[in-house]
């Protein structure tokens, strides 16, 4: 999830843009999220492995969701293991930042992210989790972390998004064979592999008629009788 989080400093499409997480394993789900990400990136503002956000307008949008979702009462972890100060700097780079809480009117859980920002949320009972995911616009990336193969088989069946990556985060880009793309909201159509060629080929259908009188069979032209109501009433069938 924090690879995924810190991928281009979050500015990828499939970048995570919450987490849904039992309550009871909040806390220690958040120190994992910390470990990982301090242990990833130990320092930032000089660290080639950490990228910056692309421009100025970029990052006050960021630094303005942060301090929106601060002011609305949410928790902000900043993970800043090397205790930098990011006042002063030459880039435009934010830590992973971490938005514990997150209530709907927070700018955050509204837009697009695209930044190194992930809201977590809990829920005491997963059917509640389903229910929030579909309660929002299809996603384009959905990502399943569980060993219970019911709930894996109910969250597959019971949601609609571009595309599932079980157990990581946007991993299902990479295979060729599997179709990507979005549904709604995320994007029409899809690409790699077969099913590439098939949306940015154009099907052209032909149709020879035959030398008998289709139409006149079928009842489909004047004038209209009795092959007129039946060929109607087979229709109705």
């Amino acid at each position: 999830i924090m690879l995924g989080n810190g991928m281009n400093s979050g500015q990828v499409c499939l970048k995570p843009d919450y987490v849904l997480v039992p309550e009871e394993q909040r806390d220690s789900f958040v120190e994992l999220l910390k470990a990982k990400a301090s242990e990833m990136y130990p320092s930032i503002l000089a660290n080639q492995d950490y990228t910056s956000i692309v421009n100025q307008r970029h990052y006050q949008r960021l630094q303005g969701y942060i301090d929106d979702a601060r002011a609305k009462g949410a928790t902000i972890i900043e993970i800043n293991p090397a205790n930098e100060d990011f006042s002063q700097q030459a880039h435009h780079k934010i830590p992973p930042t971490l938005v514990l809480n997150p209530s709907d009117d927070m700018l955050v859980m509204q837009e697009e992210i695209f930044g190194p920002l992930l809201p977590v949320r809990t829920y005491s009972d997963y059917k509640d989790a389903i229910a929030y995911v579909n309660s929002k616009p299809r996603p384009l990336g959905l990502y399943y972390f569980g060993r219970d193969a019911a709930e894996e088989t109910f969250t597959l069946s019971r949601t609609t998004s571009g595309g599932v990556t079980i157990n990581d985060v946007i991993m299902h880009i990479t295979q060729e064979d599997l179709p990507f793309g979005g549904v709604g909201p995320s994007g029409m159509g899809a690409y790699h592999g077969f099913d590439g060629f098939k949306t940015f080929s154009h099907a052209k259908a032909v149709y020879r008629q035959s030398r008998l009188d289709v139409a006149g069979l079928g009842g489909l032209k004047p004038p209209y009788g009795k092959k007129t109501v039946n060929a109607i009433k087979m229709q109705l069938k």
